[in-house]
């Protein structure tokens, strides 16, 4: 069995970035006609496109959730590049609910926030994410979190399902003795010297650092499962702050190139039913959705969807004390019927399906 798993034919609710909000995930399933146990009486069945955690207030209930209804056939799920930090033992912004040595530094921004009762829920968190695939396929339709690359998809069907962990850590080292072979590691220290400041911190614009633009760049080349999860990725101009660190190199619009005729649904890129007050993502979020509505599909062929409408930045209006901001959503795509379902009842077409 492949990490790139078969999908099963019939209606789907394909459920964006979760993001640890439980109660928006609750309200949108109870939309869609989910009962508690992920039945749905026209025998619709859940997908959804990993990120189920950090940041939000309750990552442990949305992956219990979604264990228990993968684990009963309920639902399917594949790994988004949040599941494959946690599952790598690899802090990130937003990862304290997990992660001790982030919880104090986490806290500012995102408490309070739900950690794991004791060893075993930890346990049963690690295992699930281990076993989750990478993409999952049929004839009319293709779902991965980040890009659906051809080369990459091609290595990836080769590793065997529950081998994420060994083969990512795998690629990353490959790229490591590159970077060690050619220097890179040694100029990147030097930049950190130059740079003393921490690159998650705000205040501090650092100048752009070459060697931490290359190093990023290549683990891209060299690890399939990145460029899956994360997406392409090009050397930008001017660092930006982004998912809670400085950046060096920015998303690529890889649905440009894309000219199969499955269709491909995809989480991970942040889109917005409303223009932000600030971009998350910098320049790179106008080259991405910029000239794309907020509902429509992407590429040359219209056949490409990003289902993730931000409702992991819910945090920001959480921490100003707002009611709950629009600007960050929870949405379902409804295939065949290519609809959005929205956490709160909304249930919108999608539009420039088929170019």
């Amino acid at each position: 069995m492949s990490l790139i798993q078969p999908l099963p034919s019939g209606p789907l609710d394909i459920v964006g970035d979760v993001h640890g909000e439980y109660d928006a995930l609750l309200s949108l399933l109870a939309q869609l006609g989910y009962d508690q146990e992920g039945r749905h009486p026209a025998q619709r069945q859940l997908v959804f496109v990993g990120d189920f955690c950090d940041r939000g207030p309750d990552s442990p209930a949305v992956l219990a959730l979604a264990r228990r209804l993968v684990q009963g056939g309920r639902a399917l799920a594949v790994a988004g590049n949040h599941e494959i930090n946690l599952l790598r033992e690899d802090p990130k912004d937003g990862s304290g609910w997990f992660f001790d040595s982030r919880t104090a530094s986490d806290q500012p921004k995102y408490a309070p926030f739900a950690q794991p009762q004791d060893e075993a829920e930890r346990q049963a968190i690690t295992e699930f994410a281990a076993g989750l695939p990478v993409a999952l396929e049929r004839e009319d339709l293709r779902i991965v979190h980040a890009a659906w690359v051809e080369p990459q998809i091609r290595a990836v069907r080769a590793m065997p399902l529950g081998s994420l962990r060994a083969q990512y850590d795998h690629w990353e080292a490959v790229a490591e003795t590159q970077a060690g072979a050619g220097e890179l590691r040694a100029r990147r220290a030097a930049e950190a010297l130059a740079w003393p400041h921490s690159l998650e911190d705000a205040r501090e614009r650092p100048p752009f650092l070459p060697a931490h633009s290359e190093s990023e760049l290549n683990k891209a080349v060299f690890n399939p499962l990145k460029v899956l999860t994360t997406g392409l990725e090009r050397r930008c101009t001017e660092p930006f702050y982004a998912g809670g660190k400085w950046r060096f190199v920015e998303r690529m619009a890889w649905w440009n190139d894309y000219h199969d005729a499955p269709a491909v649904v995809i989480g991970h890129y942040w889109r917005r039913l409303h223009p932000p007050r600030v971009p998350v993502h910098g320049k790179q979020e106008e080259n991405l959705f910029g000239q794309t509505p907020p509902l429509s599909w992407h590429g040359p062929r219209g056949n490409v969807f990003c289902v993730d409408y931000s409702v992991g930045g819910r945090w920001v209006a959480r921490l100003a004390g707002e009611a709950r901001d629009e600007r960050f959503n929870l949405a379902a795509l409804r295939w065949p019927e290519r609809t959005l379902m929205f956490e709160d009842g909304r249930e919108v077409p999608t539009q420039d399906f088929g170019g």
